[in-house]
């Protein structure tokens, strides 16, 4: 299950998946990508996100003052296609 390693080694440098190292034993770059899709679609990330929330909420450890909102995962609403230009 080393798997999860790898795919957070890639998105914490940045490193392109075919560049993931063979010696670091996480698998090849393309098993590691194909897992973060898998994963991804079955909502594995989502359910992670949430409950390490919870339980930091829990621990009181958030600072909801240094909180930072952005729409990173919110869908941008469609424009008026025919009306008049906001503001």
């Amino acid at each position: 299950m080393l798997r999860y390693r790898g795919i957070l080694f890639v998105l914490h440098t940045g490193i392109a998946w075919r560049h993931l190292p063979l010696e670091l034993g996480f698998g090849s770059g393309s098993t590691c990508y194909r897992r973060l899709d898998e994963w991804q679609r079955a909502g594995v990330w989502e359910r992670l996100h949430a409950l390490l929330l919870d339980e930091l909420r829990a621990a009181g450890e958030i600072e909801w003052s240094r909180a930072v909102a952005d729409s990173s995962h919110v869908q941008a609403k469609k424009g008026l296609r025919d009306g008049p230009e906001p503001g």
